[in-house]
């Protein structure tokens, strides 16, 4: 039974950072892509950043790339984001995500498991 544990949310104030967790567990994932998208209160799942296991490739939405980092560490089936600068629009509940997928990977339909997500509230 896969699993994706998500970990690491909480309340922090504009500027702050936090570091999320999602651990993976019921699978081989070497060969899957890994992603944190978020959700907003009224508004659409969006893709955040995703790495790639097998080449460490990673990929930002444009409203995250240079203050959130993706990391993974395979001996722990674990992916991390680290989020810095933290701004109130960064306000969501944050999705781990896999998927066996090469192509369009910034949309959520092609992603075969979730975890339960986070919340990650940043005050002003």
């Amino acid at each position: 039974q896969v699993q994706l544990v998500e970990s690491g949310g909480g309340l922090v104030t504009a500027g702050g950072s936090l570091r999320l967790s999602c651990a993976a567990s019921g699978r081989t994932f070497s060969s899957y892509m890994m992603a944190w998208f978020r959700q907003a209160p009224g508004k659409e799942r969006e893709f955040v950043a995703g790495i790639r296991w097998s080449g460490g490739n990673s990929y930002y939405a444009d409203s995250v790339l240079g203050r959130f980092t993706i990391s993974g560490d395979n001996a722990k089936n674990t992916v991390y984001l680290q989020m810095n600068s933290l701004k109130a629009e960064d306000t969501a509940v944050y999705y781990c995500a896999a998927g066996r997928l090469y192509h369009n990977i910034r949309y959520s339909e092609n992603y075969d498991y979730w975890g339960q997500g986070t919340q990650v509230t940043v005050s002003s």
